[in-house]
């Protein structure tokens, strides 16, 4: 029984149809230098134009997010990589603010990994991240899965450098494997209906939600 509820989620996990994904990050508009730039990431599934964030956002990006495996998470890095940095070119002084949902928490997670070191004045909010590491809790799906979905999706960790960092887990499989397989996938649709809102968050929060409650980074 353990093997088919494993099996059946990690389908889900792995396929999601109904919804029609576009590649790419066509610009909302001209994002001006003042204020924060806030970027988003969607999960399995999602597109540009449909990835369930709102608030004050000036872009969303756009990535391959039918199969959630390593190749679909390097895209949406490397496509966060370029916006950001292009942003920074012609803002060198603006605060940015990214956040991603479930395999966009993924992307913009690696993301932070891989360059705290060489872009600074940024802030990131992780919404069921597949990666992230407990305690509390147990680590994110991403980790039982990893030799099946392969790096950088694989795995979890906190390697986030001196960038601030929101985390935020309920009771959901995905960010948490001790919440057991059978809470996917209704709580990780139904258990965010606030942090979807990017303006529910500062730019300089460090710290992890877990089933509603604040513990430390």
């Amino acid at each position: 029984m353990q093997f088919k509820r494993a099996t059946t989620a990690l389908t889900g996990l792995l396929f999601t149809t109904g919804l029609t994904v576009s590649v790419g990050s066509p610009a909302l508009a001209a994002a001006p230098c003042g204020g924060t730039y806030t970027i988003v990431v969607g999960g399995t599934g999602s597109s540009w134009d449909n990835d369930g964030f709102t608030g004050n956002i000036q872009q969303h990006v756009g990535y391959p997010t039918q199969i959630p495996n390593g190749a679909s998470a390097r895209a949406g890095v490397n496509e966060l990589n370029r916006l950001v940095r292009e942003q920074r070119n012609a803002c060198p002084d603006q605060h940015v603010k990214m956040g991603g949902y479930s395999l966009g928490a993924a992307v913009v997670h690696t993301w932070v990994t891989e360059n705290w070191q060489t872009f600074g004045n940024v802030n990131a909010v992780l919404v069921s991240d597949p990666k992230r590491q407990g305690p509390p809790g147990a680590n994110g799906g991403a980790v039982p899965f990893g030799g099946l979905v392969g790096a950088p999706l694989a795995g979890a960790d906190k390697f986030f450098g001196n960038v601030p960092v929101k985390t935020i887990c309920h009771w959901d499989y995905v960010c948490d494997e001790s919440a057991g397989i059978q809470t996917y996938p209704e709580n990780h649709v139904k258990n965010y209906p606030l942090d979807f809102n990017m303006d529910h968050h500062n730019d300089s929060a460090n710290e992890v939600w877990y089933n509603g409650k604040p513990y430390p980074a």
